[in-house]
């Protein structure tokens, strides 16, 4: 895939795709013939300060670390972004969710592994 401005961190999507946060300050959504889908900034509106670690979540939401910013968002499908994590984070790099609901984010500020809990409600 060409064209990235700063590849960080990849993340592969259960549809077969995959998602990439770039130095530039954005993360791309890319189908699973590699074929460009969107751009997260441009669909939610929303700005970055240094994206990270990304990965999807089990109902297809993308989770994203923002090192700058010291967050973790949460991207679905429809609707607007939640902030799951907005305090007690020092440089969130890393960031990894299971099935039962829990939230890993590796913390390089603070040479660690933070997990938080979250829930989804069906819409």
């Amino acid at each position: 895939v060409p064209n990235l401005q700063g590849p960080r961190y990849v993340s592969p999507a259960p549809n077969g795709g995959f998602v990439v946060s770039e130095e530039c300050g954005d993360v791309k959504v890319f189908t699973s013939s590699r074929k460009f889908l969107c751009s997260l900034s441009s669909k939610y509106g929303h700005r970055f300060g240094n994206p990270a670690g990304v990965c999807i979540a089990a109902d297809g939401s993308i989770l994203v670390a923002d090192e700058q910013r010291r967050t973790v968002h949460l991207f679905p499908e429809h609707g607007a972004p939640i902030c799951l994590v907005s305090a007690g984070l020092r440089r969130p790099a890393g960031v990894a969710c299971s099935s039962f609901g829990h939230l890993f984010v590796a913390d390089a500020g603070e040479n660690c592994i933070k997990v938080f809990k979250y829930c989804m409600r069906a819409p």
